[in-house]
């Protein structure tokens, strides 16, 4: 906080790479992330009921003053209105909720007379404008100073929101109107779930991820826990905590079961289509359904929750930290980590529940993999990909506003807290909003009459709060005996994800054919397409295309068969391209005063030492070569030897430069993208392929750097001349970086003074997202080959999502292209068929595992006939929405 105040008050956020403030226009766009930022000192207020929680009672108030006095709510510029409600609107009254009890207590903030509610209040003015439409649900932004759909608000034309966005404003809008009493944000609130829930899928109970603002039709019909609706579920069952509202607990249970009935396979959870429940959506996981094991703390159903959390934080014990996504199989899908907190809080409410010590070791390799991997001098910065380490010049305000508390109140003792924290509920942002508001200012009905609600017959019913005693009846292992099973989840298993029909069958017949095993030439896979509706075409290029039509397949199982083929097929192509491309590489700077915290993405070349086979990496000073575009003689030689050499690109071919610089007497080279402003935040890495000849002369390392990575480098150098770097395949434990010498790791603040901590961390182990998916890992590229102008460009190979509409939904014809003469599971190129070995992703894993763990998992894992069981009944209700569509 301290850091953020010095190196990046007034603006929004803090870069903690490049120590300065994240000011929106004045930095590079990264498109809807850029939603949240306002120009409102964002991080400042998201942070301010932290500072009290953390017992820093002076640093808030002097915090308090500055927000009234400095912040500017009347900005001319579009935001998001579910992240200016959650961080802003929600910072904002959780600080006006400390604000009130310390002053009640007589030694703090005796002058505050509300002002950070009539800053809420404003606030929430400047939002009303965003749900005048006819169903009641919010454009997905609004301009602070003209609304929308004003000539000068540059917005109002959406059309579509997530329901997250849409579903999760009661606790700040209720709140609001109950401090204020103006009733008006409470019952714009209200509509806007109201119409969801009316427009849930009615078979199956479940929502999609993205509605029509107007129509309110699905847009996205997959349904999960994660991204695009997971705070949804939240605020039903914590606004039935807050406001008291039967119905939203009712409404809450309702989907709960739904949840538990299709999305839930433990320890997984994944989506599945809303009208076909039955049928999985996606084959990977994102990284906010992380929330989901604390929600169901929250409604007592603790045995789901601990298996999900075991189940990531082996995750995360082999990756450090928890990827955005990754596949059933514990593989990364997106390698980025903008230090997101769901993970920690749910870790936070499985130890308030239990009381289980496990919990905190939990939280410990937390912060010790935040202190070793993502610390730098100015700050945390988010890893750019959790496999190599790097970084991005990013620091989410969420990261203080949630994960240092939740951090906190996990170690914290009742003595430690200058309040009652059971006296406040917390948002979605970790805010906190006093419970008497249930009693204050009711001027909505309490009872939504005129819905129905099912009655449920179900055992998670029970109780509403977690009950130690219920949930541990003399058996302090019962949480042990859940998570055992899953430590090998990860490592030594590779499950491969079985299909609901394949379950339910049972011994009865198999999917007729798997996208691995499939070969174009085969008459017999033909026939077998022809029967799931999946037609073949022949293109000019020589490959061929599938494409698939429900409603040609010669049953309702037949359909769904090919629906999961064409699933299989569509990823099946994705990874085949992706496994054509090196991994990227790492450039750590090691010398004073970065230590190894700053890691830079870079990309690799095809020629050269293969750092991934040299696992020491190369290590040296940098110098700047003469001329620096390195296309002829080195004219600096003795600058150059026994150095890494820095070079621009352009002009000349990359291993040209290399050759240069090798005869010079360089160990290695790096190569600086001439092109301004560029950024591996915002452009796919790609290869430096060579130039056509015999590259076996090259026998030095050559990474590349896109120019505002490079610049990091090159500012290092202005500022402190001797800078040493680390070139490898990923980033090295800071342990271990110094002449190779294990050395006790230290903590290095940002006025650098050292202090040890005497790790003993599981090095080996390992916000709130916007309406639309995370993009493709930008790792993966093509080859480029430098030409004489320097003009050559990079060829992104895209990740596309397995189940886009527009690929992958049977009613509108699902396509995938493929070699026409594989891939057989003999031929080359194509996957294992079972586990395949983890070369492509650099991360490490030292875990010891004894093979009777092993046979305790396959003995958890074999018999299925009682699972099964409990799925037969899922099975008839899908064959009889099948025919009710029909």
């Amino acid at each position: 906080f301290c850091s953020q105040q010095e190196h990046a008050y007034p603006a929004d956020e803090l870069m903690p790479l490049t120590c300065r403030g994240r000011v929106r226009g004045q930095e590079p766009s990264r498109g809807d992330v850029d939603d949240a930022l306002g120009k409102f000192s964002l991080t400042l207020i998201d942070t301010l009921d932290t500072l009290v929680v953390l017992n820093k009672t002076k640093e808030f108030e002097e915090a308090v003053k500055k927000v009234i006095k400095d912040v500017n709510l009347d900005n001319d510029i579009v935001v998001s209105v579910f992240e200016t409600n959650i961080r802003v609107l929600g910072g904002l009254l959780g600080g006006h909720s400390v604000a009130i009890m310390l002053k009640e207590k007589g030694e703090y903030m005796q002058w505050y007379n509300g002002e950070l509610l009539h800053m809420a209040k404003e606030l929430g003015y400047k939002l009303l404008p965003a749900f005048n439409t006819t169903s009641g649900l919010p454009y997905p932004r609004v301009n602070l100073k003209f609304g929308v759909r004003h000539p000068e608000a540059r917005t109002g034309t959406e059309t579509d929101t997530c329901t997250a966005c849409a579903g999760t404003l009661i606790l700040e809008f209720a709140a609001l109107s109950r401090f204020t009493g103006t009733s008006i944000f409470e019952e714009y609130a209200r509509k806007a779930l109201d119409f969801i829930w009316e427009k849930r899928q009615r078979s199956s109970n479940l929502v999609g991820v993205t509605i029509n603002i107007h129509t309110g039709d699905w847009v996205r019909k997959d349904s999960g826990v994660g991204a695009g609706i997971d705070s949804y579920y939240e605020y039903l069952l914590k606004a039935y905590v807050l406001l008291g509202d039967d119905s939203f607990l009712e409404r809450f249970n309702t989907h709960y079961d739904a949840i538990m009935r299709y999305i839930s396979q433990p320890p997984l959870l994944l989506d599945v289509h809303i009208h076909k429940p039955m049928l999985n959506a996606r084959t990977w996981m994102d990284s906010l359904l992380a929330f989901f094991p604390g929600l169901q703390v929250l409604k007592g159903d603790i045995r789901p929750a601990i298996e999900t959390h075991e189940m990531l934080y082996q995750v995360i014990k082999k990756h450090n930290f928890l990827p955005e996504a990754f596949t059933t199989d514990f593989r990364v899908h997106w390698a980025q980590h903008p230090l997101r907190p769901e993970f920690a809080e749910s870790t936070y409410f499985l130890y308030k529940a239990t009381g289980d010590p496990y919990y905190l070791e939990v939280g410990k390799t937390l912060i010790e993999n935040l202190n070793k991997y993502a610390r730098v001098p100015c700050g945390f910065a988010a890893m750019k990909d959790v496999r190599t380490g790097s970084h991005e010049d990013r620091m989410d305000s969420f990261f203080l506003a949630e994960m240092f508390k939740y951090l906190y109140l996990l170690f914290a003792d009742k003595e430690d807290m200058i309040f009652d924290i059971e006296d406040y509920i917390f948002t979605t942002e970790a805010h906190l909003l006093p419970l008497w508001l249930s009693t204050t200012n009711q001027t909505i009905s309490k009872k939504n009459t005129s819905t129905e609600y099912t009655e449920l017959d179900d055992s998670n019913f029970d109780w509403t709060c977690p009950n130690t005693q219920i949930l541990f009846p003399n058996d302090p292992m019962f949480a042990q005996s859940i998570r055992e099973p899953l430590k090998n989840v990860v490592d030594k298993s590779c499950p491969r994800g079985i299909s609901r029909a394949e379950e339910s069958l049972g011994s009865g017949p198999k999917p007729p054919l798997r996208a691995r095993d499939f070969m174009a030439s085969n008459p017999e896979h033909l026939e077998i397409l022809k029967k799931m509706g999946v037609s073949l075409i022949h293109l000019k290029d020589g490959r061929v295309q599938l494409v698939q039509h429900a409603v040609q397949a010669a049953s309702s199982l037949d359909a769904e068969d090919g629906l999961r083929f064409m699933q299989e097929m569509i990823e099946l192509s994705s990874q085949q391209q992706k496994e054509q491309q090196l991994p990227p590489r790492a450039v750590q700077i090691v010398s004073h005063p970065f230590f190894g915290r700053v890691v830079l993405t870079a990309g690799p070349a095809q020629f050269g030492m293969d750092l991934s086979k040299h696992k020491a990496g190369t290590r040296g000073f940098v110098a700047t070569i003469k001329p620096y575009n390195g296309c002829s003689e080195i004219t600096n030689p003795e600058a150059v030897k026994e150095k890494i050499a820095l070079m621009q690109r352009g002009q000349c071919m990359f291993a040209e430069k290399a050759r240069n610089i090798q005869k010079a007497g360089a160990i290695g080279g790096i190569v600086i993208d001439d092109n301004e402003g560029s950024s591996s935040d915002t452009a796919p890495l790609f290869q430096m392929a060579g130039d056509g000849k015999n590259t076996d002369d090259i026998t030095i390392p050559m990474l590349f750097l896109f120019n505002k990575e490079g610049n990091i480098i090159l500012d290092a150098i202005r500022e402190y001349e001797a800078v040493e770097v680390l070139l490898s395949d990923k980033a090295k434990d800071r342990a271990t970086i110094f002449k190779g010498k294990m050395i006790p790791n230290y903590i290095i603040d940002s006025n650098l003074e050292m202090e040890n901590t005497d790790q003993k961390s599981s090095e080996n182990d390992s916000h709130k997202p916007n309406s639309e998916e995370a993009p493709s890992e930008s790792q993966d590229a093509g080859a480029v080959s430098e030409e004489p102008d320097g003009g050559g460009e990079s060829s992104a190979v895209g990740d596309p999502d397995p189940l886009s509409p527009a690929s992958a939904d049977s009613a509108s014809g699902s396509r995938a292209e493929q070699d026409p003469h594989g891939p057989g599971a003999a031929e080359a190129g194509a996957p294992e068929p079972a586990c395949t070995p983890e070369d492509s992703q650099p991360q490490e894993q030292n875990t010891q595992t004894e093979s009777s763990s092993k046979a305790h998992w396959d003995s958890k894992v074999q018999p299925m006939e009682s699972i099964l069981a409990d799925w037969n009944e899922d099975i008839e209700a899908f064959e009889m929405m099948e025919k009710d569509e029909l």
